[in-house]
């Protein structure tokens, strides 16, 4: 009997720990295949958007502070839809545009304009925060994943291990090589939440502090903005 703990505790038979599961056991391993199947869809997505979100805005930086003029740099920036700097840029451009059309020689007119610098702070605020919802977008559900996959698992090897000592106490056989293989079976499903909550945990993090710097950048950015417009338009 000996001779069959070798093939017990030696490598994993995934056929074997499929049949031999609950249903209890295989709604869990399914439920854990296919989060951790769209965490990695969803880390891949992530990854190429924020990716594009870094480049892109790079680009618009460097157009902006080289430019003279804001229709240059607005035509510039509609053409990089994946920068959330450019888009804080055209809504406060459009807001801008808005108020340059104002017609002056009025005492209420230039009251209007003088006043417009608030309606362009809000714009730039507006988009802002719609960007960071956009890089948001999806984000937390890898942190639910990273939380929530080792207790699924956990839960999946504590109904393995309850059945298999059921099983062992109506057999009556209690020896190491019969505990061993039911027991190690029931323990996949730990490890199966450990797969798929490590990756989820550490792009989680990956992200929400990339996102994080965006957030930092556009506030930055609106501040220059609204002192460069203020000292060319509202003087």
């Amino acid at each position: 009997m000996m001779s069959h703990l070798p093939l017990a505790l030696g490598a994993m038979n995934y056929l074997e720990i499929i049949r031999d599961a609950s249903l209890i056991e295989l709604a869990v391993l399914v439920l854990l295949m296919g989060v951790s199947v769209s965490s990695w869809a969803l880390i891949v997505m992530k990854q190429r958007q924020l990716s594009k979100a870094r480049a892109q805005s790079l680009t618009f930086l460097d157009t902006f502070w080289k430019a003279t003029r804001l229709e240059g740099i607005y035509q510039t920036a509609q053409s990089l839809d994946g920068s959330p700097l450019s888009k804080v840029f055209c809504a406060g451009y459009e807001e801008l545009s808005k108020l340059a059309q104002t017609k002056e020689g009025t005492e209420g007119a230039m009251a209007e304009r003088l006043g417009g610098i608030e309606n362009v702070e809000r714009a730039l605020n507006r988009a802002a925060t719609t960007q960071i919802t956009e890089l948001e977008a999806r984000v937390p559900f890898l942190g639910t994943v990273g939380a929530a996959a080792p207790f699924v698992g956990l839960f999946g090897t504590v109904i393995g291990i309850l059945n298999a000592f059921n099983q062992i106490a109506e057999k009556g056989n209690a020896t190491l090589a019969t505990v061993a293989a039911p027991v190690g079976n029931a323990l996949f499903a730990t490890a199966a939440g450990l797969f798929a909550a490590i990756p989820a945990v550490v792009a989680y993090n990956s992200f929400v502090s990339r996102i994080k710097i965006f957030d930092t950048e556009m506030s930055n950015f609106s501040a220059d903005f609204l002192n460069i417009i203020k000292r060319h338009f509202f003087r």
